[in-house]
């Protein structure tokens, strides 16, 4: 059976969506076998690339960024491994710019996992990583030396037996062909690491008055928000929410995403990035609007559209919330 060669690819190209649309083409030349992983990355499938071209996967990943630089000017970091899971992995601890392969051997996967904390595997947020440290389990070379019925109990069954495969390397899951999803993207980076909570919230807010007034402009509605944070170490963590109607309305949304938040329970991260996605977008007029008794929110929604008027002709800053006004 032919080693799978996956290959994660960071596009640097300052978050410019059409930029990153055109970028992905650079990736048929080697293989068709890529799925989107917006707003900046790719997992690219190179496994029948590698017989053609007769070429190990850093010369396939070295072919990329060459490319994306001569076409579009684009510096990229990639990783790459016998695994989304490791791929993705190693493209997170490469420096910008620069490419990490990890080699499909059991002792090269041990030797690259091991070493590292447990919060940077996939699947593992702050208050999982607290839970474990607790318990003496600080590095992912721990957590797979661990019996998963120990794993099953602190973690639950399902949740157990995923973290002792990934602690592993064992990731199955395919590389699946398809096109971006419509969606809108906005991106806070903090000029230092910010631990401040408050902070966070903060820039949440803008992120999403930012999506909701584009929203609103473009008459669309997001049906999914997806929330991620870069934290000082250059790992993250992505969590999604499935809203029970699709809208563009700023407060739904800003509900929604401190939902995601504080389901995080990051406490003191440090914290670089901040990224909200809205997805799942459908024309506004085709969303469901459930039907509220509540005279306060018709008059939000008023306020609102008087907002986006106000923004439409004296540029986006002329109105926001009062707790985004800079300190006097």
């Amino acid at each position: 059976m032919t080693q799978r060669a996956i290959l994660r690819i960071h596009f640097h190209h300052g978050g410019n969506e059409d930029l990153y649309h055109q970028l992905l083409t650079v990736l048929d030349g080697i293989s068709p076998r890529w799925q989107p992983q917006p707003p900046t990355a790719a997992d690219h499938d190179v496994t029948g690339a590698l017989k053609y071209f007769d070429r190990h996967p850093r010369d396939l990943a070295l072919l990329i960024a060459l490319r994306a630089a001569a076409l579009y000017g684009v510096q990229t970091t990639i990783g790459g491994g016998n695994s989304i899971l490791i791929a993705a992995m190693a493209a997170d601890a490469t420096p910008a710019g620069r490419i990490t392969i990890v080699d499909p051997t059991p002792a090269a996967i041990a030797a690259f996992l091991n070493p590292r904390p447990v919060h940077v595997l996939p699947g593992i947020g702050p208050a999982t990583a607290t839970l474990l440290t607790h318990h003496g389990l600080h590095t992912i070379g721990a957590l797979a030396d661990t019996p998963l019925l120990t794993l099953q109990r602190l973690l639950g069954k399902s949740t157990g037996r995923e973290i002792a495969d990934r602690a592993r390397g064992h990731d199955p899951r395919p590389v699946t062909p398809g096109a971006v999803s419509a969606s809108r993207a906005a991106r806070h980076d903090f000029p230092h690491d910010e631990l401040d909570p408050g902070q966070h919230r903060r820039a949440l807010l803008a992120l999403v008055e930012q999506l909701g007034a584009d929203l609103r402009n473009t008459r669309d509605a997001a049906g999914t928000l997806t929330l991620d944070i870069r934290y000082a170490d250059r790992s993250h963590t992505t969590r999604t929410r499935t809203l029970p109607d699709a809208t563009n309305h700023s407060a739904t949304l800003t509900q929604a995403a401190y939902r995601i938040y504080d389901h995080l329970a990051l406490q003191r991260a440090r914290v670089r990035t901040i990224t909200l996605r809205a997805s799942g977008l459908r024309p506004a007029a085709d969303a469901h609007q459930q039907l509220l008794l509540d005279a306060s929110d018709d008059k939000a929604r008023q306020l609102e559209k008087a907002a986006d008027t106000a923004r439409a002709c004296f540029g986006p800053g002329a109105v926001f919330p009062a707790s985004l006004a800079p300190s006097p």
